[in-house]
Formats: C-alpha cells, structure tokens, sequence
C-alpha cells in the first residue's frame, strides 16, 4: 500500500490551439485552476501549465527534503525559499520537459555553505519528485545566508 495517494482531474474541451481544460484538485487546496495551450507555450494571463503545477511540486518537495536533510545532520532551518523553474522544450520533434532547476536561499544556524550546498545537492537528487523526474536535467544553486 502507497505511503500516500493524491489526485486531480482536468475536463477539456475543444482541440488543442483553442481549446482549453478546467483543473480540479480533489484535495480542495485550490479553487478550479484553468489551462489552455497558449497558457503553456505563450502568455499564463492567469491560466496555469502542467509545468507551472510541476514546478509548484518539485519546488515543495525539494524544500521538504532538504528541511529533513539539514535536520538530520543536526541543523534546523530557520527558513528555505525555493524556486524551480521548469522548462518545456522540443525533444525529438515532441514537446518534452526537459530541465528543472531548482534555487534555494536558506537560513541555517551553524552550518558553512559548503555543507549548505552538500545537503542541497542531496536533497535535489532524493526528493520524490526529482526521482520522478529522472531522465529530466536538474540542477540545485543554493545560497546560505
């Protein structure tokens, strides 16, 4: 039995230059979030992308992990601020995600940026996500303050 199980539904409607898909969010977390193909590839104009939602996800995950590194190796954080960025390229011919890069700034008492780094680049390869990404080129900049 999975540690956890979570799940989301999209109805969409019309081809895919023009049409466009309601997301829904079973947990209740988020209101009904809309997607269209040029919210993806051009403008968001306030729509979201599978890549903005993976984003979201690699980006909490990472900080999770990397929380439980440091606090593992003795070294509580105070804070991490994590952004990923993901990106949507062409790959042979198809629409592929192909990097997702992940920037962290943390305060951690008591630690040097050489361990800051070590446990970033940890963490980057452990998390979840990031193994669910494999195949998918990620990298880790961490900044201790």
């Amino acid at each position: 039995m999975p540690m956890a199980e979570r799940s989301a539904t999209t109805n969409w409607q019309g081809d895919l230059a023009h049409g466009k898909g309601t997301l829904n969010f079973d947990s209740g977390a988020f209101g009904e979030s809309e997607v269209t193909w040029a919210s993806r590839t051009e403008r968001s104009e306030g729509k979201t992308s599978p890549e903005e939602l993976l984003a979201a996800a690699h980006a909490a995950c990472f900080a999770m992990a990397l929380s439980h590194e440091l606090t593992e190796a003795g070294h509580a954080p105070e804070a991490l601020d994590v952004k990923a960025k993901v990106a949507l390229d062409q790959r042979d011919g198809v629409p592929t995600v192909t990097t997702s890069e992940l920037t962290v700034t943390g305060r951690v008492p008591g630690i040097d940026q050489s361990a800051f780094e070590q446990a970033a680049a940890s963490a980057g390869q452990n998390c979840p996500v990031s193994r669910a990404l494999a195949g998918v080129e990620t990298s880790v900049n961490a900044t201790l303050q």
